[in-house]
């Protein structure tokens, strides 16, 4: 088995962004030299998290919608009366995703559903500058 591991890095706007990783982890697997295994794609931080998603803008919208709903960012934190930062928020609804995913490839192909993309959540209150670290495995 060999392993090739991989850091991503753009820039997010916070408040919910969702962006479509999807290509980044294509283009990671082609440049290793693995042609079947799995991608482990991992997020170091608290305020960001991992899922799939087919990626379209009415979903995209509910999904920011749905979020806000279960985990308002205007309630009372206690984390933002620890931390004075405003963004008890961000945590939890990061830590009901989670911060990583596995998914299976073949051929250097992702076996991702036909509209199932791979995304990212920027759930702090501000502009990042974010990095996820990919670890591929395979043969």
């Amino acid at each position: 088995m060999q392993v090739c591991t991989e850091k991503l890095k753009f820039k997010t706007t916070g408040n919910s962004d969702i962006k479509d990783i999807t290509n980044l982890i294509d283009r990671a697997i082609q440049d290793c030299a693995m042609n079947t295994g799995t991608v482990t794609i991992f997020v170091p931080g608290a305020t960001g998290a991992l899922t799939t998603l087919e990626y379209e803008p009415g979903l995209v919208t509910d999904l920011k919608e749905f979020m806000e709903k279960i985990i308002p960012e205007i309630d009372k934190y206690k984390h933002n009366v620890t931390h004075n930062d405003k963004n008890g928020h961000s945590h939890v609804r990061a830590s009901l995703l989670g911060p990583s995913l596995v998914v299976p490839f073949t051929e250097k192909k992702l076996l991702l559903g036909i509209f199932q993309h791979i995304i990212f959540l920027d759930f702090d209150n501000r502009a990042r500058d974010r990095e996820i670290i990919l670890q591929i495995m395979g043969k």
